[in-house]
């Protein structure tokens, strides 16, 4: 297993200002973890320095397997807003599998259960980038599932999402949680976050103010901060 994932005083700085500020976290198997926070409190940032795509400025971020090049294949991420390659929705799956040098002969097998695991099997021969916003997101989560991750961090999966496709998502991400794959989901979604987490971690201003089972941080949270985010109170009033 390449869990816990640990934070050890990790900072990221950009363009002269403190995105994340000393931040010391660990991340083990088991429930669903959402981070929550208003827009503009770090959240992607966090989920691109765990997940690797940006490197700390200061402190260190590591995985219980050092074995870099293994803990980067046993997770996955999807983003806001995926990126579709120029081709069809089972081509994006099976380029997925290639690219995570998956055999040869798994890769049929894989790309086809994926999509059906999602829904869209019938779209499996549509270009990908004519799916609508709801559909292209799912292959993005099927090309996640092919890959058996023991990881998967979703960076706010379905802001730009209506209520309907929200819920297909949504959907999966349970099929995700019920396969084993441990969930890490930035939001600022405070019912996605009640319906989704197990725990939730309160990021505020780059800095972690609480960490709660889900139903004692919505009905009894620890800072000021978090109390008036659940009311929805505008940070900056």
């Amino acid at each position: 297993m390449i869990l816990p994932l640990r934070l050890d005083q990790a900072s990221f700085s950009a363009g002269g200002r403190e995105i994340i500020a000393a931040l010391s976290l660990e991340i083990g198997a088991g429930p669903n973890t959402v981070i929550l926070g208003a827009n503009g409190a770090g959240k992607s940032v966090l989920m691109r320095l765990m997940h690797g795509l940006l490197e700390p400025t200061a402190g260190k971020v590591s995985w219980h397997d050092a074995d870099r090049r293994r803990s980067r294949r046993q997770q996955a991420m999807v983003f806001q807003r995926p990126v579709m390659l120029r081709r069809s929705a089972r081509a994006n799956v099976l380029y997925a599998l290639q690219a995570a040098d998956v055999a040869a002969g798994e890769r049929e097998r894989r790309a086809d259960e994926a999509l059906r695991e999602v829904g869209l099997t019938q779209l499996a021969d549509r270009p990908a980038r004519v799916l609508s916003g709801g559909e292209q997101q799912r292959l993005a989560l099927a090309r996640a599932w092919a890959l058996h991750p023991e990881v998967l961090f979703l960076d706010e999966p379905t802001a730009s999402l209506d209520p309907s496709a929200t819920r297909e998502i949504e959907t999966v991400i349970k099929a995700f949680d019920a396969s084993g794959t441990k969930i890490v989901m930035a939001t600022h979604n405070l019912g996605q976050a009640r319906r989704l987490g197990d725990e939730v971690i309160y990021l505020h201003q780059g800095r972690v103010l609480e960490r709660a089972p889900v139903d004692q941080f919505f009905s009894h949270p620890a800072s000021v901060e978090a109390a008036a985010f659940i009311k929805g109170e505008l940070p900056w009033v």
